[in-house]
């Protein structure tokens, strides 16, 4: 059965917790993952990319030139796409890239990319992982001594605004409640790090 260490939030040690084998110890799934993310960063897209095709674009209402005789090839617009400030060939129009993935793969996917944090001994278990005043500062001092890398996913077990407020302006650290956590966080994330009561969440509603 996985484990991870315990800390507090003075960066001392204080135990280690047994992870559910169903969440954190299963075989990953790389097809799965890389599924689920290709679907979240399609997701993410703005899709507002916009230009004018040769029927949009203004100006080119007369020929340029005669048809014959001139030596140069036949013309019929100043518009078209060959010319300078002519429309562009297919041009891309405002469209939604989102699609669905089924739950089950999403779920299997969450899984496969916490097994894999759990076997590369990159979760760290915070005892109570709580801020008593919105304080960057100290939550970065607090980061530095459980030795989190440069690009961590802190894992509250709610919306917790005194953690999310601390942790905003760090480079690289995100903040999500537990029910709320998705792939793609997950496995961008070099440190994972989750409240004990967090933990208990995770494994009651992924299981």
């Amino acid at each position: 059965m996985p484990k991870a260490t315990v800390f507090n939030m003075a960066g001392e040690q204080v135990g280690e917790i047994e992870l559910s084998e169903a969440i954190f110890g299963i075989e990953p799934n790389e097809t799965a993952v890389h599924t689920v993310v290709k679907n979240h960063l399609a997701n993410r897209r703005q899709g507002t990319q916009s230009a004018l095709t040769r029927a949009e674009v203004s100006g080119g209402g007369i020929k340029p030139y005669r048809q014959k005789g001139t030596g140069r090839a036949r013309q019929g617009s100043t518009r078209a796409p060959q010319w300078t400030h002519g429309g562009i060939v297919f041009a891309p129009k405002p469209r939604s890239y989102r699609y669905t993935v089924n739950k089950k793969e999403r779920r299997l996917a969450l899984k496969s990319v916490l097994s894999a944090k759990a076997a590369a001994g990159q979760i760290i278990v915070i005892d109570d992982l709580k801020m008593d005043e919105i304080k960057t500062k100290n939550f970065a001092a607090f980061l530095d001594k459980i030795n989190a890398e440069n690009k961590a996913l802190v894992v509250t077990p709610e919306v917790n605004e005194n953690v999310i407020k601390s942790a905003r302006n760090i480079p690289g650290v995100k903040t999500a409640p537990a029910r709320l956590i998705n792939t793609y966080d997950v496995l961008n994330a070099r440190s994972f790090i989750v409240d004990k009561a967090a933990l208990a969440v995770i494994e009651e509603v992924f299981a």
